[in-house]
This record gives C-alpha cells, sequence and structure tokens, in this order.
C-alpha cells in the first residue's frame, strides 16, 4: 500500500482546505473523493454567520453566537480560529482575483433570485453589486440562457432589465460552462460590450450572470467596463457555479504544485480500522481494488448530498468509519410539522459529535478513533443553510482538523 503522513477523504471545500494547510505544514497528502463537493453546484462568496446584520463587527456577532451556541462548529475553532483560516484561504487568491470584505462585518449582495444576501467575503467581479444603486443599474440577461431570468431579478431588485443574443452565437441551450470557455475569448468579451453598451439607458451599474470565465475573470469584466463606461459585477446563478469551480481550480493546482495526490472519481469504499485506529482505506474500481496508508485522516465527505450520511429507515449513519451520529431520537422527529417552517427541521442538524480537537466521539462520549478528525457539514449542531455559515465552517474546520492532526 502507498503511504502518506495524511489522508483526506472529501474533496469538498473543507476537505480542499485541509489538504492545504496540511502541505503547507510540509505533510504527504492524499486526497480522496467519489467528486468535488457542493463548491463547485453552489459556492460563490464565503458566507461566515449571515445572521449577523450588515455595520454590526462580526468579530463580536461570532463571539457571541458561540457563547449562545456552544456545541457549534464554530465553538471549536472560536472566532480567532476562524479568522486565521479566512487568512489562510485569502492568501490563496492574491490580485486580481480575490476574495475581501467590504467592512469589518457582513454585506449585501444581489443574487440571481433578485434578493439581497448578507456574505462576509465577495470575490472581486462581484464586488461593484455591493454598491449598486437600483435607478443607476442595468441587469443584463441572455436569449437562450435560461438559468438566469433578468425580467425577474431586475423586478425584484427595482431596477432596469434587459435580453440581448449573444455575439455570434445566436442559437438557444447554451450552458454557463459553455459561455464560461466563451468568455476567455477577449474578442468575443469586447462585442458582448459592445451589444450591452446599445441597450443602456446611463447606467452606472451592470449586473451579468456569474460567467466571466474561468482563468481571467477579471480582464473580462474590465474589458466589459471599458466597452461600457460602468461598474460591471457578476451576479450568482444556478449551478454549476463558475465562481466555485474557480475556487476547486485554484486549490487543485497549488496542491499539485506542492506534491499533493487526488484520488477522484471512486468513493472510499472500506476503513481498515485496528486497535482504536485507522490504518488505512480501500477504493474499489471493480474488478480491482487498491489500499492506501497513512498516520492520520481526516473525514470531511460532507451531509446527505455528498454522501457523508446515509438516511435509513429509522436512522441516519456515516457509512464509512460508522462513527455515532447525533440525531434525533424517532425518524418521526426529523421534520417539523411545515416544510416552510420558520426554524430549521431538526434532520439539519444531524452530524458527528466531535472532541475540542476535532476528533469524533464515541457513544460513551469518548474518541472514536486515536487518529481520525472530522471536518465540514458532516459535523453536528449546526444549520448552515440557514444560518448562512456554511464555507466559513468548512474553512475554520478544515483547517484546524489539519492542524491538530499534524501535532497529534
Amino acid at each position: 500500500m502507498k503511504r502518506y503522513d495524511l489522508i483526506v477523504i472529501g474533496a469538498g471545500l473543507a476537505g480542499l482546505m485541509a489538504a492545504r494547510t496540511a502541505v503547507e505544514m510540509g505533510a504527504r497528502v492524499l486526497i480522496a473523493g467519489g467528486g468535488m463537493g457542493a463548491l463547485t453546484l453552489f459556492g460563490n462568496t464565503i458566507d461566515v454567520l449571515g445572521r449577523i446584520p450588515p455595520g454590526e463587527d462580526i468579530a463580536e456577532g461570532m463571539s457571541g453566537f458561540i457563547d449562545s451556541f456552544p456545541e457549534h462548529p464554530y465553538a471549536r475553532t472560536g472566532w480567532e480560529g476562524v479568522e486565521k483560516a479566512l487568512d489562510a484561504f485569502q492568501e490563496l487568491f492574491p490580485p486580481p482575483y480575490h476574495f475581501s470584505g467590504v467592512t469589518r462585518g457582513n454585506c449585501l449582495l444581489p443574487t440571481g433570485a433578485g434578493t439581497m444576501r448578507p456574505t462576509f467575503l465577495i470575490p472581486a467581479t462581484m464586488a461593484s453589486g455591493v454598491g449598486m444603486m437600483p435607478a443607476s443599474t442595468l441587469v443584463v440577461g441572455f436569449r437562450g440562457f435560461k438559468d438566469f431570468q433578468a425580467e425577474t431579478v431586475s423586478l425584484h431588485l427595482r431596477c432596469r432589465g434587459a435580453v440581448i443574443p449573444f455575439p455570434r452565437y445566436r442559437m438557444g441551450g447554451m450552458t454557463a460552462p459553455a459561455i464560461a470557455r466563451l468568455m476567455e475569448d477577449h474578442s468575443f468579451v469586447e462585442r458582448l460590450g459592445e451589444e450591452i453598451y446599445q441597450r443602456m439607458e446611463g447606467e452606472r451599474f451592470i449586473g451579468l450572470p456569474a460567467f466571466f470565465g474561468l482563468r481571467e475573470p477579471v480582464a473580462a469584466m474590465k474589458t466589459l467596463e471599458a466597452a461600457t463606461g460602468a461598474r460591471v459585477f457578476e451576479i450568482s446563478i444556478l449551478p454549476p457555479s463558475i465562481p466555485g469551480m474557480r475556487i476547486y481550480n485554484r486549490f487543485h493546482e497549488r496542491l499539485l504544485q506542492r506534491g499533493t495526490a487526488f484520488l477522484m472519481g471512486t468513493p472510499v469504499s472500506e476503513a481498515i480500522v485496528k486497535d482504536g485506529r485507522c490504518r488505512g482505506i480501500i477504493v474499489k474500481n471493480a474488478p480491482l481494488g487498491a489500499g492506501y496508508q497513512a498516520d492520520r485522516f481526516i473525514l470531511a465527505t460532507g451531509r446527505f448530498l455528498g454522501g457523508g450520511l446515509w438516511a435509513g429507515i429509522e436512522r441516519i449513519v456515516e457509512p464509512l468509519f460508522h462513527v455515532p451520529v447525533a440525531q434525533p431520537s424517532r425518524r418521526g422527529e426529523w421534520f417539523k410539522g411545515r416544510f416552510f417552517d420558520p426554524e430549521a427541521h431538526p434532520v439539519s442538524q444531524a452530524g458527528v459529535e466531535t472532541a475540542a480537537d476535532l476528533r469524533p466521539l464515541n457513544e460513551k462520549g469518548g474518541i472514536f478513533l486515536e487518529n481520525l478528525w472530522a471536518a465540514g457539514s458532516i459535523l453536528a449542531h449546526h444549520q448552515s443553510i440557514e444560518e448562512k455559515s456554511r464555507e466559513g465552517i468548512d474553512i475554520a474546520t478544515g483547517y484546524m482538523a489539519a492542524r491538530q492532526a499534524l501535532a497529534s
């Protein structure tokens, strides 16, 4: 079997952050994942805790939140741990495509649903959306692109909308990845800017779907700004997420440069456990299987969407290590009486409970395995969708899990 210092199971944002932290500390790392996680589906900005109102200092808000919810994953890292992890994340994204906050707190950003949502760190291509003024904003959609409805977005944002054809490509059925590839062509972007300029009525802000390309999105944005004379910004759209792909690609590129091994496409099928420690993993790709050993392991497989948790008829289980899962005592308690209840359904807080160092606990409250840590949405006692905390939890716990693992 091949041997590593650390094997990270899961290639979502938590797993990527754990791997990046570990390789920066000099570890030999393997990432094993069945896919790229939810990052490439929903990733756009970095949410830390959306319930903190814009204008309120996030450090103060987070400290109060942690005091109120001592079992939350953020209680394992504290605000100082979250801040260090966010700094490490931002170091991976230098200008021009960088992530930054507008203030010391959350800001409001327009979405593809025509709402304004709170978030903490935003990419450079979305920054001008924070300062948009409805009376001076044009939202642009495109014929044949069904994942962004400019008329609906502009109606809810109370600004003007326009639907235009793609230059040279007047057919329907275009997808965001296909358009992102076109946006790498400077001449195409110039023509697009000319098309937009012809529809303008003096607007100073222009919002477009988030498909400015994968490699040089800021260059595309600058070209559009030069053509229109306005401040241009991306607006999040339905999956797949081009901004999420950019985040994944940056991590993937940096990790490969540092010698990280990737084992993608087939989920880990078996964990080899002996004498209270994980000795290795087995990945089966019929008819063959391969084994991999390590001194330490991080479980970052996500919740239900990523396959990190399975919901059976009566119980929710963690299928790889069979770590106990904190959950309501009966299936009838998984959900509230109304689907759109103002509070999250109890099942959304199901997950793996850990010690302070993020090692999973057994049913008696002791350490489950000496060399296993957990990170990301598989952790219990959070409701990241309602809290708008998903990326913050992934980044902070991925960062901490790697540091705790390598310190052991």
